[in-house]
C-alpha cells in the first residue's frame, strides 16, 4: 500500500477565522485593509486565509491590548515571511523588536501607579500639594498635561 502525501489543512474562511480567533469578521476585514493580514480570493471572490493567519491575528490582538499602535504592529509583521508559515525563530526575532518599547511602557505604568495618588505633575490633580511640588507652576512651562509622566522624568517632587 502506498501512503498518499499528507495534505495541508484547507484555508480558513473569514467566518472560520473569526470563530477560531474570537475576532469579529469586520475587524478581520479591517486588519486586511490595514495590511496586517492577507487573504487570497476564490473564483467566487471569497476571502481565504492561510492557517498561519490565526497566529498573526492573535499577535495583532495581544499587541493592541498592550497599547501598540497599528502602524508599529504593521512594521513588525512586515518582517515575517510571506512565502511560508513563520517559524518559531521568525516569531522570536520579531518579538525582540519591542522589548525596549514594552519595558518603557512598563516603567510608565509603574510610574503612573506610584504617583497617581499624589501629583502626576502637573495635570493638576492635587491642588494642596501643587504649591510644594510645582512652585510657580514651573512644570507648566514644559507644556500641557502631566509633565512628569509625559517627559518620563518621574522621581520625586523636587525636580
Amino acid at each position: 500500500m502506498v501512503n498518499a502525501p499528507a495534505q495541508s489543512p484547507p484555508d480558513l474562511t473569514v467566518g472560520e477565522l473569526s470563530r477560531r480567533s474570537g475576532v469579529p469578521a469586520s475587524a478581520l476585514r479591517f486588519y486586511e485593509d490595514e495590511g496586517l493580514i492577507h487573504s487570497r480570493r476564490t473564483a467566487g471572490n471569497q476571502r481565504r486565509y492561510g492557517r498561519d493567519t490565526l497566529r498573526r491575528v492573535t499577535f495583532v490582538r495581544m499587541s493592541q491590548r498592550v497599547g501598540m499602535p497599528l502602524a508599529k504592529i504593521r512594521e513588525v509583521l512586515a518582517l515575517l515571511p510571506d512565502d511560508r508559515t513563520p517559524t518559531r525563530a521568525d516569531w522570536t526575532r520579531i518579538s525582540r523588536c519591542w522589548q525596549d518599547d514594552l519595558n518603557a511602557r512598563i516603567r510608565q505604568l509603574e510610574q503612573l501607579r506610584d504617583q497617581l495618588d499624589n501629583c502626576i505633575g502637573c495635570g493638576c490633580m492635587s491642588l494642596a500639594r501643587c504649591r510644594l511640588a510645582n512652585p510657580g507652576d514651573r512644570l507648566g512651562a514644559d507644556g500641557p498635561g502631566p509633565r512628569r509622566l509625559a517627559d518620563h522624568r518621574g522621581g520625586g517632587y523636587a525636580d
